[in-house]
């Protein structure tokens, strides 16, 4: 299985019984059978093709930062969409990247060409690919607020061009998720804004965020969605949760809403924390928060 992953992407870009824990911003995760990284489209259905042919699980990833990987890590293959897929265009209004490109690099190619409509995303720790599978969203924006299409990949092997209307964006979900498609790229819509304010706007996000999030403790952002009529943070907090433990895995004294790795936490105590958080805050106030962050591996 070694040589045809390896005839596939090259012997650089595969890497066997690799440590997930290297690859989540949550800093957990058992090892991954193989660790692969496409360089090209082709390439990456080539991949999918492999597998399902060989009957063989895989996994589709970006960076890792909406993932929790359990401590036994990871069957099969991992596919993983970063650094190898992380190319920004602009034409014209319109902003191309592919599915790698971190929100933070998609924000500074806007600011490079005098674009706004993206300044909320551009602290968002993930990637452009996992924020459309997710619409993801901060500060008032939503990718649907600024997204024109999407190019996915079919898992079987076909590529399509989805509209905004077909990827059907809502709270956290989109199309992509029920269709098991990989998001390829997407194209944005922004507009001609003022270099200084734009950066102005980001600065301002960036230190809300600094002043009012861990981001000194790896973590995966928001643990849970958001309630309707609630606040997940505020819920959590008034059940008396902030600062309780267990193990390494901690709700974050800063912002209730934020499990974070706290020094050493395994998997297994970021997921009972979470299993407490949501049996104690139903007992208490009967809403069941639903998770955010994506869990995989054994």
């Amino acid at each position: 299985m070694i040589n045809d992953l390896v005839n596939i992407v090259g012997s650089e870009n595969v890497v066997q019984d690799e440590p997930m824990k290297n690859h989540t911003t949550f800093k957990v995760g058992g090892p991954a059978d193989y660790l692969v990284t496409p360089d090209t489209e082709d390439e990456l259905a080539e991949l999918i093709k492999y597998s399902k042919e060989h009957n063989i699980p895989y996994f589709v990833m970006g960076n890792g930062s909406n993932l929790i990987v359990k401590d036994n890590g990871i069957r099969g293959i991992v596919i993983k969409l970063f650094n190898n897929f992380s190319n920004c265009k602009v034409e014209g209004n319109r902003l191309y990247a592919s599915a790698g490109a971190l929100m933070s690099k998609v924000g500074r190619v806007a600011l490079e060409h005098n674009l706004t409509g993206f300044e909320f995303g551009a602290g968002i720790p993930g990637t452009i690919g996992g924020a459309v599978v997710m619409n993801a969203g901060a500060y008032g924006g939503e990718i649907k607020d600024i997204i024109v299409s999407a190019k996915v990949l079919t898992e079987a092997g076909e590529i399509l061009e989805l509209s905004k209307e077909e990827l059907n964006l809502s709270y956290r979900t989109s199309c992509i998720i029920p269709n098991n498609y990989i998001v390829l790229s997407a194209c944005l819509e922004l507009k001609p804004g003022n270099p200084e304010e734009i950066k102005s706007k980001m600065n301002e996000l960036a230190t809300a965020r600094r002043d009012k999030q861990p981001l000194e403790y790896p973590s995966a952002g928001s643990t849970f969605k958001r309630p309707e009529g609630y606040f997940a943070g505020k819920l959590i907090m008034d059940t008396g949760l902030r600062g309780y433990r267990v193990g390494g895995a901690q709700v974050s004294d800063k912002h209730c809403g934020f499990v974070i790795n706290a020094g050493n936490a395994t998997a297994s105590d970021i997921l009972d924390l979470i299993s407490d958080i949501r049996d104690r805050v139903e007992d208490k106030f009967g809403v069941r928060l639903e998770t955010e962050v994506k869990v995989i591996g054994e």
